[in-house]
């Protein structure tokens, strides 16, 4: 495991500290549990908001009026009795890479099978795929992906041909709302048309769409549209037999609170995921977000996420936790991209995130740029190791993973090559 760094967060398709919002917000350890917390906000003057870690009941979201000095504030709920810990609640941003032309295989829409359902040509046939070496590891191994694998995100498109019947219930944290964690409520849904070809939808993305949609898209309420559908249809591809389950942390515009997130890692936990992603990432140490995932890794979930955009060798969160393995991004010509964040300290594998062709909302097809979309690669690579074996856990899945294409000591262990990380294990435990 990488060693332990303290830091900040952050996300390329990643995330940064927004302004200061309406209501002061802060994140609350109680043990001694709700009751005695809405006695203390009783004196204090607050209020005590959602339970942030579902049936563990000890963590909550608190809110006080914004003319309350935070900081101030801060220090005084750490002084009462039965607190244990209180950070400021952060408002995160989705931060985006630049996209290139789109690539050719957008253009090949030639439906062919995949799996059971019906995909383009270009999904199945794209260079990522060869360099990963899927092909050949499904076909000499017979793997196709096992398990739940949690996308903390935008949400996704339930109604997806490609995704429909692999979803399971997620959970919507910016409506409160259980289910669906669909996306498409964040748009107008009477200015989408059907897809025609690729155009621009947001910094880091284009999609098969009419050019009336793509210009609505583009504009900044929706900076973060589809970019869920996107990352769930990458581990779709890797994984086409893994299960999904969508948790919708983040609007269409790309931001969201880390107390959602929070609140998405525990739900993920609880109702059976064994693999997280996180495409996103912050700039600054969350104790409680670390210990969000030390309670996902203790039982036995794999927790991946991707390193950040700002092209920097440089500490982002989650990536950098000891038990969270963070995911560079690699052209097709196994080098570094320019836009992805590097360092020995943040990356435990590389995967390619350029022109990444994957799944779009209104049932069509986008491609994408960036540490995000590289993310889903691990998440999807760790759903076929526990198809070898359900007893794979983040220890265990970092050394297979580690079994990677060599590039330099900026991208940890190297980019990833599926056979090399499947046959590691198979070939330790041969029964």
């Amino acid at each position: 495991m990488k060693p332990r760094m303290l830091g900040i967060l952050l996300v390329f398709f990643g995330l940064w500290s927004g302004p200061a919002v309406a209501d002061n917000r802060f994140i609350v350890r109680a043990p001694s549990g709700i009751l005695s917390l809405q006695q203390v906000c009783l004196v204090l003057g607050c209020n005590v908001g959602a339970g942030l870690d579902g049936s563990l009941g000890k963590l909550f979201l608190v809110t006080a009026p914004s003319l309350v000095d935070p900081n101030a504030f801060l220090q005084t709920l750490r002084s009462q009795p039965g607190i244990t810990h209180v950070e400021l609640d952060a408002l995160l941003k989705v931060m985006q890479a630049a996209a290139a032309a789109p690539p050719s295989g957008l253009y090949d829409n030639t439906p062919v099978p995949y799996f059971g359902v019906t995909v383009i040509h270009g999904y199945v046939s794209q260079p990522a795929i060869t360099i990963i070496r899927l092909p050949d590891t499904q076909t000499a191994f017979g793997v196709s992906g096992a398990s739940i694998v949690a996308v903390i995100d935008t949400g996704v498109d339930p109604g997806h041909p490609v995704l429909q019947g692999v979803l399971v219930p997620g959970y919507d944290f910016t409506r409160n709302i259980a289910g669906s964690a669909s996306e498409l409520p964040d748009v107008n849904q009477s200015s989408i048309g059907s897809g025609a070809s690729p155009a621009m939808v947001n910094q880091s993305s284009v999609a098969i769409l009419d050019p009336a949609s793509a210009t609505n898209l583009s504009q900044p309420q929706y900076a973060a549209f589809g970019h869920g559908t996107m990352v769930s249809g990458i581990v779709h591809l890797v994984a086409p037999t893994a299960y999904i389950m969508p948790l919708k942390a983040f609007k269409a515009d790309g931001t969201g609170y880390l107390s959602d997130i929070l609140r998405a890692i525990y739900f993920a936990v609880q109702n059976g995921a064994r693999v997280i992603n996180m495409s996103f990432s912050f700039s600054t140490y969350s104790h409680e977000a670390a210990d969000a995932l030390k309670f996902a890794t203790r039982h036995q979930v794999i927790c991946v996420a991707s390193a950040g955009n700002d092209g920097k060798e440089e500490v982002v969160y989650p990536a950098s936790l000891s038990n969270v393995m963070g995911v560079a991004s690699t052209t097709n010509n196994d080098t570094l991209s320019t836009f992805s964040n590097y360092g020995e300290d943040l990356v435990w594998v590389a995967a390619p995130g350029e022109g990444i062709i994957t799944t779009y909302p209104f049932g069509t097809f986008g491609a994408g740029w960036g540490t995000s979309f590289s993310a889903p690669f691990i998440s999807g690579a760790a759903a076929l190791l526990l198809s070898v074996s359900p007893s794979f856990n983040e220890s265990s899945a970092e050394q297979s993973l580690a079994h990677a294409v060599w590039i330099s000591p900026d991208l940890g262990n190297g980019r990833l090559d599926l056979y090399q990380a499947v046959s590691a294990p198979r070939a330790s435990n041969p029964n």
